[in-house]
C-alpha cells in the first residue's frame, strides 16, 4: 500500500453554525453575517481576555474566541471609548469568530463592531465549560486529517484490522468469513481514516454504503440485516494493517515474524504483515491469529523473538 499523506478539510463558520447538530451547541448568528465564509483552521478554542485588556497579539488567526461572562464583565469596567477601541482592534486581529456563552446580554458597540469587521458574531445558551467542551470535539472531528483508502476495515477481537490488497483478491470474502465467526465488520470498499492527536487512527465507512460489502457472484449485502447489529459498528480505531497479496512461487514472505514492519498512514506508522493467498488457505483464520499475536504484542509477549532467544541459548550450550 502506498504511503498516505491525506488532506485538511476546510471548515467555515457557516459549518459550524449549521452543520453541527449532534453536538448540541445550540448556536444562533447575532451580527456579522458577511463573515460567515471565514474558516476555522484551528481545532483549538481561545478566552481572549489578555487581548480584551490590550495585548492583541495574543489573538491566533482563525480560531474561534469565547466571550464568557468574566469577559463581558471585565469590558464593563472600563471607559466606553477605551471597552470600544479593545473590542475593534479584538475583532479586527484576524480570529474565525467570537461566541458569547450563557445567552449573555451582549453590548451594542460588539453587536456594531462584528458587522464592520465582518466576522461573525455568534451566541449560545450553554455555559463556557460545556460548550468549549462540545465544540473542541466538533473540531477535531470536523478539521482532523483524513483520507481515503480502498479496503475493508474489520474489528476482530477488538483489533482494528485494515484489509488492503488490489482488487478482488478476496477482501470482502474475508471480511464475510469473520463477520460469520462472530466479528465486526465497519467497512467494505472505501475506508476513511482520520488522524487524532496525538497518533490516533480511526476508521469508519461511508454514510451511503456503511454495513454493506460486495460480493462477486450474489452482489451487494446488507450485513446488519443479514447478521444483527451486533455484527457491525460505525467506526473503529485502526491498529494493524494486513495487504493481501497474490501467491507467487519463488518469492520471499514472511516465515519467522522477527522483523517489526509498519506502514504510515496520515504520519502514523501502523504495524504492517503481507499475507499470500492461494487456493485452500483460510485467510479468514490468518487474520484472527494475526489479530491474537498482535494482543500479545501489545503486553510484551513476542513468540518469534522469544524462539528466537531459545534457540540461541540452546546453540550456545545454555540452560
Amino acid at each position: 500500500m502506498k504511503s498516505t499523506e491525506g488532506i485538511q478539510p476546510r471548515l467555515t463558520v457557516a459549518d459550524l453554525l449549521g452543520e453541527a447538530p449532534g453536538y448540541r451547541l445550540d448556536l444562533e448568528l447575532i451580527a456579522g453575517a458577511e463573515g460567515l465564509e471565514r474558516e476555522i483552521r484551528v481545532p483549538r478554542i481561545q478566552k481572549p481576555g489578555l487581548a480584551l485588556a490590550g495585548y492583541v497579539p495574543q489573538i491566533r488567526d482563525h480560531r474561534v474566541q469565547i466571550l464568557g461572562e468574566t469577559e463581558l464583565a471585565y469590558l464593563a469596567t472600563l471607559d466606553r471609548a477605551v471597552a470600544e477601541g479593545n473590542v475593534a482592534r479584538v475583532f479586527e486581529a484576524g480570529a474565525a469568530c467570537f461566541v458569547v456563552t450563557k445567552a449573555l446580554e451582549i453590548p451594542g458597540y460588539i453587536r456594531a463592531q462584528a458587522d464592520r469587521a465582518r466576522v461573525p458574531l455568534l451566541r449560545t445558551t450553554l455555559r463556557s465549560s460545556v460548550f468549549i467542551d462540545r465544540v473542541d470535539r466538533f473540531l477535531a472531528d470536523r478539521l482532523a486529517p483524513r483520507v481515503r483508502i480502498h479496503g475493508v476495515l474489520v474489528d476482530v477481537m477488538e483489533v482494528g484490522i485494515l484489509l488492503t490488497g488490489e482488487s478482488g483478491i478476496g477482501k470482502s470474502e474475508c471480511a464475510l468469513d469473520l463477520v460469520r465467526r462472530g466479528h465486526r465488520l465497519v467497512a467494505d470498499d472505501v475506508v476513511e481514516i482520520r488522524r487524532y492527536p496525538p497518533f490516533r487512527l480511526v476508521g469508519t465507512g461511508l454514510e451511503l454504503a456503511r454495513y454493506h460489502v460486495e460480493i462477486r457472484g450474489i452482489g451487494i449485502l446488507d450485513i446488519r440485516e443479514l447478521f444483527g447489529i451486533t455484527s457491525v459498528r460505525d467506526e473503529k480505531e485502526v491498529e494493524l494493517l494486513i495487504e493481501l497479496v497474490h501467491w507467487k512461487e519463488g518469492e520471499a514472505y514472511e516465515r519467522l515474524g522477527l522483523d517489526e514492519r509498519t506502514q504510515p498512514v496520515l504520519g502514523v506508522d501502523v504495524p504492517y504483515l503481507r499475507i499470500p493467498v492461494a487456493p485452500g488457505r483460510s485467510i479468514a483464520s490468518v487474520v484472527e491469529v494475526a489479530a491474537r499475536n498482535h494482543l500479545l504484542k501489545q503486553i510484551g509477549h513476542n513468540s518469534a523473538i522469544r524462539l528466537a532467544e531459545r534457540l540461541g541459548s540452546a546453540l550456545r550450550g545454555e540452560p
